[in-house]
């Protein structure tokens, strides 16, 4: 098992990140350029959305405004693009994904992250990112975990020029508190995080002094 702190302290650019546990779900967003540093999570009724901090300053909203949560019916949907919505609007997690692909931001084609969480305890991660010219789609699905322990997923390995994207399944790791997630992120790449413990959601935005 990963120690998840340590992982984070020790990688500054993950990228965007999903990590499921036994009730509870964590989503970051990291940035390195202006426009991807201008946002903030914001409360919406079925869930987040991203939104520019300084509404001035934004210039391509197509790939970082977006819901990056929603619930439909009894499942929770976590993804780090607007596949969120094609899956609420599937209402099938893999056939609504097998119609997307990575983003289309040569040369870094970043991964498509998702996963969806049933209220039965159970859970499904899902990346597609580019391999060859073509899109590879993982799944990977879950019957719940222990207390305490949890599976993490990220669009980036790390930094790197084009930046490399995750690669094999997903982490095996331990689930701090939503505090100490927020301390271990890279200062100077973390954007925001989306925490949710046994249902009770926090939002933490650099822009807003978190």
């Amino acid at each position: 098992m990963t120690d998840f702190l340590a992982f984070l302290k020790n990688n500054p650019y993950p990228g965007r990140g999903i990590a499921v546990g036994k009730s509870r779900v964590y989503y970051f967003i990291m940035g390195r350029s202006e426009n991807s540093r201008n946002r903030i999570f914001t409360l919406t009724g079925d869930g987040i959305r991203t939104e520019a901090h300084d509404p001035a300053k934004l210039t391509d909203p197509s790939l970082i405004i977006y819901h990056p949560v929603r619930r439909a019916g009894g499942d929770l949907i976590v993804t780090n693009g607007d596949q969120t919505d094609t899956i609420r609007d599937f209402g099938d997690f893999r056939k609504a994904l097998m119609t997307r692909e990575y983003e289309p931001d040569d040369p870094n084609w970043t991964p498509r992250i998702s996963a969806i969480l049933h209220d039965d305890g159970s859970f499904e991660l899902s990346i597609l990112k580019h391999a060859d010219g073509r899109c590879l789609r993982e799944f990977f699905c879950y019957e719940g975990c222990d207390e305490g322990k949890g599976y993490f997923i990220s669009t980036y390995e790390g930094p790197g020029s084009p930046l490399p994207s995750f690669r094999g399944e997903p982490m095996e790791i331990d689930m701090p508190e939503p505090e100490a997630v927020w301390e271990a992120l890279n200062e100077d790449n973390k954007v925001s995080l989306y925490t949710c413990v046994d249902g009770e959601v926090r939002l933490f935005n650099k822009n807003l002094g978190d």
